[in-house]
């Protein structure tokens, strides 16, 4: 209850800060609405010339698209610490995290949050249903159910693969990071695997397990049957990885000797 009495109450500050400035509020939704636009363009150039892509029509392409916006709305909103390294480690400010009798990495995460990023949620909630009803697509009671369980794992899958590239830091100060890298790499998630080659489908499955936040949750309800074991696969890759960042990272402050040595 401690923890979540802390989230609402950073959640109730966040919101009176944002709203001081709410032009700029807008601004930055707008420009992440203009960027996923621009993400949508690119897939709908590709189809003008061509009506397939290995099997996968537009629509599908567009569907699985849209499912990929939703788990990563929830990283970008929750998991915000591409700039980890270099704000808290090389600049110190780790140092006050852990005078503070609370999880370290939870008060990183408080900090770094932009609720503003959920709109891509609702964008992506927007282009699954434009592309389902082009699909002719059949929903059940339960899928909402399970919609929900898929985009928690997805959104796990990231935080873990973000949490842990983070918990680097710990080991080393240097002003570099790999996290713009990383995320141009999670760009591919959104795509059917299967039209990469077969070392890229094994990276993206097993290694850096993007497919699992967009193509293979999608699949399941896009009625690819042979690609519901890695469907249902999902939550258990997104606790997987996401429990192991967490131990990486709990390893990395036991290290952690401040900002001055």
């Amino acid at each position: 209850m401690f923890y979540v009495s802390m989230f609402f109450q950073y959640i109730g500050q966040y919101m009176k800060t944002r709203l001081q400035y709410r032009a700029d509020l807008f601004v930055e939704v707008m420009s992440d609405l203009l960027f996923q636009a621009v993400n949508l363009i690119f897939i709908l150039v590709v189809f003008g010339h061509t009506q397939f892509l290995n099997g996968w029509s537009r629509e599908e392409i567009i569907f699985i698209y849209g499912f990929f916006l939703v788990p990563f709305a929830i990283f970008t909103s929750f998991f915000n610490i591409w700039d980890f390294n270099e704000r808290y480690i090389v600049k110190g400010e780790m140092d006050r995290i852990l005078t503070r009798p609370i999880h370290s990495l939870f008060q990183v995460i408080l900090e770094r949050i932009e609720l503003e990023s959920l709109f891509g949620a609702l964008t992506g909630i927007a282009v699954m249903i434009y592309a389902g009803t082009k699909l002719d697509l059949v929903f059940h009671w339960y899928d909402p159910f399970i919609f929900i369980l898929l985009v928690l794992g997805g959104a796990l899958v990231y935080a873990g693969i973000f949490i842990a590239l983070a918990s680097i830091g710990f080991w080393s100060d240097a002003r570099t990071s790999i996290m713009p890298t990383m995320y141009n790499i999670g760009n591919y998630g959104r795509y059917p695997v299967d039209i990469y080659n077969n070392v890229i489908r094994y990276v993206l499955t097993w290694i850096l397990p993007f497919a699992f936040v967009g193509v293979y949750p999608a699949a399941y309800f896009l009625g690819r049957e042979e690609w519901y074991g890695y469907a249902f696969l999902t939550p258990f890759m997104g606790i997987l990885f996401f429990t192991m960042s967490i131990f990486l990272w709990n390893t990395g402050v036991k290290r952690y000797r401040g900002a001055g040595n």
